[in-house]
């Protein structure tokens, strides 16, 4: 996650029993290459040493204002050079301080003289969290600019069943960055496809591609980081779906063309990433088609599948932004180039699949754009969430 590379990250632990889950919280802060520097409260201590965070932050825990640094105010520097705070766990008691401004320890004091961005992360008994006191407490920060992010529901440590359980360490990771980017796309409504589609033989065999979606699928991350309302039209693949993101689920070329079609006038841009099946079987057989004995050629007839991309540039309109792809073995620049022009796109990405390093299957990906106004950007060897990012950067500079 390029957004928390070389950031400074403050995280306060607190007295609950989701204690333990601030220290995977921790090691993926310090994967994506942040700085984190670690505040407890004394309760948090009795359910997590402090040397765990010690050692895996590589700083010294801040608990004590008085006793465990050399300078008295090294909450004042930390909470200075703090690009974003996340109090995970949030029990209901370090709440209440927050919201009224109690700084009676290290963690309380320190969040008093932070400026940036907040996020707190609730987690507690279901009728404690529920209680009328703890959501007003709740209302003040979020009135205050913080952000909250809701406990998830369940089973809790005491036995009850309902919301207060501190969500997994990834989703917290995956907020903290998008609180840190910019949001240039609020309130655009972005639609997206994604994966292959499957076009069936009979119950048991198919055609399809390659595509993996990671690419379509990195699109969609990136533009629900930045504050898009992002719709992700997907055919079938093994990613898990973008936090934040609408997911429609297909199979076929013609699932997806409805689906697509059926958002198109609420879109103000729109990606079409996926790989989808040019050609489907003229006669799809309920049952299994059985192996004969002494026949060594299977014929099968096919039928040109509807072309999706070449409808919605039909149909869009000047105030919407359509952007395709084009996945070729040869002549890039001149097969993306007549395919934008086909079919009335405003800008395509396109690249050279077969490597071992871009296009399908991989997670990176070398991409040139090519844009109706006769320009073009190269955007070398990189991660696709990376080139989701940059891609992105062009579409918010071609529609201003």
């Amino acid at each position: 996650m390029t957004e928390l590379q070389n950031k400074n990250i403050l995280l306060g632990v607190t007295g609950g029993i989701a204690a333990y889950k601030a220290v995977e919280l921790l090691r993926l802060f310090k994967k994506a290459g942040a700085g984190v520097n670690v505040l407890m409260t004394d309760s948090a201590q009795k359910f997590v040493g402090k040397t765990t965070f010690e050692v895996l932050s590589e700083n010294p825990v801040l608990s004590d204002l008085f006793f465990d640094t050399e300078s008295s105010v090294k909450h004042i520097e930390l909470a200075t050079r703090a690009d974003a705070v996340i109090i995970a766990p949030a029990t209901a008691n370090t709440i209440a301080k927050l919201a009224h401004g109690i700084a009676d320890d290290a963690l309380s004091t320190t969040l008093l003289a932070v400026t940036c961005p907040v996020l707190i992360c609730p987690s507690m008994n279901t009728d404690m969290y529920q209680n009328i006191r703890v959501q007003r407490n709740l209302d003040i920060l979020e009135m205050d600019g913080w952000h909250i992010l809701d406990p998830d529901s369940g089973v809790l440590a005491c036995k009850t069943v309902g919301a207060g359980r501190l969500p997994d360490p990834w989703f917290i990771f995956d907020r903290v960055g998008a609180m840190l980017v910019k949001k240039d796309l609020k309130d655009k409504k972005i639609l997206i496809s994604a994966g292959p589609t499957v076009e069936p033989l009979d119950p048991v065999r198919f055609i399809s591609n390659h595509s993996s979606g990671k690419m379509g699928y990195a699109i969609a991350r990136a533009a629900e980081k930045r504050g898009g309302l992002v719709t992700l039209v997907s055919g079938p693949v093994n990613i898990d779906p973008p936090v934040g993101v609408e997911c429609i689920d297909v199979q076929t070329c013609e699932e997806m063309a409805m689906q697509m079609l059926a958002n198109l006038d609420q879109a103000d841009i729109i990606i079409k990433v996926a790989a989808v099946a040019d050609y489907k079987p003229i006669d799809p057989k309920t049952r299994k088609i059985k192996k004969k004995e002494n026949e060594n050629n299977l014929s099968i007839l096919l039928t040109n599948n509807p072309d999706i991309l070449e409808q919605i540039g039909k149909k869009k309109t000047s105030d919407q932004f359509l952007v395709g792809f084009a996945a070729e073995t040869d002549d890039l620049e001149k097969n993306a180039l007549l395919k934008m022009a086909k079919k009335n796109l405003d800008m395509i990405a396109a690249n050279i699949v077969g490597s071992s390093v871009s296009g399908f299957k991989t997670d990176t990906n070398k991409v040139k754009l090519f844009f109706k106004d006769g320009s073009s950007f190269d955007i070398p060897l990189m991660e696709k969430d990376k080139v989701a990012d940059i891609l992105i950067d062009h579409v918010i500079e071609k529609m201003e």
